[in-house]
């Protein structure tokens, strides 16, 4: 007589172990692909040139470069209110003193101006030829333009003298659970004008990068640099340890999580007009890094 009773035990047992596999090899293919799209296009994360800074630079918060010329690297670091500037690989560097000590947090260039960043969404802006000749005489600070949170990302585009600033905190972001961000033309005189805004959805980066609590994930961006070669945007977040890379009207296109050995406090992010790559790290208990990853067709 068949035992039905063990039958439907058996049955049981082999429907669950099948489901199991398939669970795993579900899993085991997404880590692949994952795994697969580690480095966006044409880049490999995995193998930097490496420039080590020295210590004045050992808390680097952001650098660039002037249209593009990698030749000499802009930089600052987020206490002393310095410009630094070098060749990179250079262990001797200049610097110019713009302000007084403050949390600086990101750098631009344009239109002959260079553009300071400091945390509570103040500019300074200061002639560039006057930071090459190492004294600068003439900055225009401009504060209130910004709503109340914390910034520590910003891009200027020398072709439309536009600079865009994306927010890293604020209570409004967290309710509408965006990222918002404010582009300012730069005008005559170092005066900046309002010219739109832009946001990213937390939710979406949310979904890309795995996280389950999406109305309760935080994307807090530490930099922002367009490539100049697909006119995407790379933001950069050293808190979420990632690059999200987006459209060139900010949707989401994909996310590459990246390592802390390598990455332990990303915070700046810039290409030069090749299409290489340069993310700075601060040091923290060890010294600031400077890595470049050339663009490879």
């Amino acid at each position: 007589m068949i035992n039905m009773k063990q039958l439907y035990k058996e049955f049981k047992f082999q429907s669950a172990f099948l489901l199991v596999l398939s669970l795993v090899f579900i899993s085991f293919s997404c880590m692949q692909k994952r795994d697969a799209s580690k480095s966006p296009p044409g880049y490999d994360l995995s193998k930097p040139q490496k420039f080590v800074m020295p210590a004045s630079l050992t808390e680097i918060s952001g650098h660039t470069f002037y249209k593009g010329d990698p030749s000499v690297v802009y930089a600052q670091e987020d206490e002393s209110g310095k410009v630094y500037f070098f060749k990179p690989g250079d262990k001797n560097i200049s610097s110019t003193q713009f302000a007084g000590p403050g949390d600086y947090e990101d750098i631009a260039i344009c239109r002959e101006q260079v553009i300071m960043l400091r945390s509570d969404g103040v500019l300074f802006i200061l002639p560039l030829a006057q930071v090459k000749a190492g004294k600068v005489t003439s900055v225009k600070t401009i504060g209130n333009i910004l709503p109340k949170g914390e910034y520590e990302g910003m891009y200027a585009d020398e072709s439309t003298a536009t600079i865009y600033i994306i927010t890293k905190n604020s209570k409004a972001d967290k309710k509408m659970n965006i990222t918002a961000g404010y582009k300012f033309n730069l005008l005559a005189g170092n005066n900046v004008k309002p010219a739109g805004e832009f946001s990213i959805s937390n939710e979406e980066v949310a979904t890309l990068s795995g996280e389950k609590k999406k109305k309760k994930a935080r994307f807090m961006p530490s930099a922002l640099a367009k490539n100049p070669l697909t006119n995407e945007w790379y933001i950069l977040s050293s808190i979420n340890k990632m690059i999200v890379v987006t459209d060139n009207n900010f949707k989401v296109k994909d996310i590459y999580p990246l390592t802390r050995s390598q990455f332990p406090q990303p915070e700046g992010i810039a290409f030069d007009r090749q299409g290489n790559l340069y993310i700075s790290n601060e040091g923290g208990n060890g010294s600031g890094t400077l890595l470049k990853y050339v663009y490879n067709k």
